[in-house]
């Protein structure tokens, strides 16, 4: 970490309740009975000794600590508080502060109804693919209603080339349509049908 970034390493361990946060502080010894190698003191973040920053413009001056705020107290009455100064705070701010803040917290609130919560609140670009996200689900529904419009234009000059004719309805129900399951059929279907309505099948 120090020599690619220029930074020491760091553990960070952010906990929802105080008994767990206690117990994360450590330290933890490694190594064999008799030569303890290695002792780990994480840095812990929870409820005990992070705020609930309820406020908006306080929130918006440091965003970090705020969404560190929103996570530690996830599972707190505060939550609701936390999570709106933080959406209001996050209005002011650059778009990639946005996305990378609201889809941090998503991730780091859990299972928790808070989460659902913010999920409600925020949707930008995704961060953290593989995890789920409301945005990543965005992200990647714009991403397949894209892929299903370059197929259908291909479908629709396949028709074209082989001189199926296709009428102004046919051709905007072709064109607009988002389903890529539904395209890709049409696509495969393109190159035999002798009409729409044979390359529409059973969907007629």
């Amino acid at each position: 970490m120090k020599a690619k970034y220029g930074h020491p390493a760091l553990l960070l361990v952010i906990c929802q309740d105080k008994a767990t946060a206690e117990w994360a502080a450590g330290p933890f010894k490694l190594g064999p009975e008799g030569w303890k190698a290695l002792a780990v003191h994480p840095l812990v973040l929870g409820p005990g000794n992070v705020p609930p920053i309820i406020d908006a413009e306080e929130a918006a001056q440091n965003l970090a600590m705020a969404t560190f705020s929103a996570m530690t107290h996830g599972r707190s009455q505060d939550a609701p508080a936390i999570l709106d100064a933080l959406a209001r705070a996050l209005g002011t701010a650059d778009e990639e502060s946005v996305a990378y803040y609201s889809e941090l917290l998503e991730i780091g609130l859990g299972e928790t109804p808070a989460r659902e919560t913010w999920r409600n609140l925020m949707t930008i670009r995704t961060y953290f693919p593989g995890r789920g996200t409301l945005i990543e689900e965005t992200l990647l529904k714009g991403e397949a209603k894209g892929e299903a419009k370059g197929r259908a234009d291909m479908v629709l000059r396949a028709l074209e080339h082989r001189g199926v004719p296709v009428s102004a309805r046919d051709r905007e129900r072709i064109a607009e349509c988002t389903d890529l399951d539904i395209v890709q059929g049409w696509a495969d279907r393109a190159f035999t049908v002798s009409s729409v309505d044979e390359l529409f099948g059973e969907e007629s």
